[in-house]
């Protein structure tokens, strides 16, 4: 019976340690897709923007990574397309910059709600 117990201990053992295997080869595989594309994101800005303007998005993504990525993804998006013909250059950049800010800019309203307390304190 002792037997029996052991050889289902080690069958679940062995099935733990297969799924912990697989799943290390799925984060594996994941990184690797990551890597693959940080590296074709890379070679697409690469060809797209000259030294000065990747410097001033280098810059921009320490500062602010989550705009850094939009505009990235717009530049990326607009080679795809064919709308990008040369480099664009440090001043091209910047109004890349100005015309995603447009975009992204958050408008607040303020709004006052007055509320008045008719009270027959007031009128003594």
């Amino acid at each position: 019976m002792e037997d029996d117990e052991l050889k289902a201990i080690r069958g679940q053992r062995m099935a733990e340690l297969q799924v912990k295997q697989g799943d290390a080869s799925n984060n594996q595989q994941a990184e690797e897709a990551k890597k693959r594309e940080t590296d074709m994101k890379n070679s697409i800005l690469a060809q797209v923007l000259d030294q000065s303007a990747r410097a001033r998005l280098s810059s921009l993504a320490m500062v602010k990574p989550e705009k850094a990525n939009m505009v990235e993804k717009y530049l990326i998006q607009m080679a795809r397309v064919g709308q990008i013909g040369g480099k664009i250059s440090d001043s091209g950049l910047i109004e890349i910059l100005e015309k995603v800010s447009q975009q992204t800019e958050k408008k607040t309203t303020v709004t006052f709600n007055r509320r008045r307390v008719d009270s027959d304190d007031e009128d003594d």
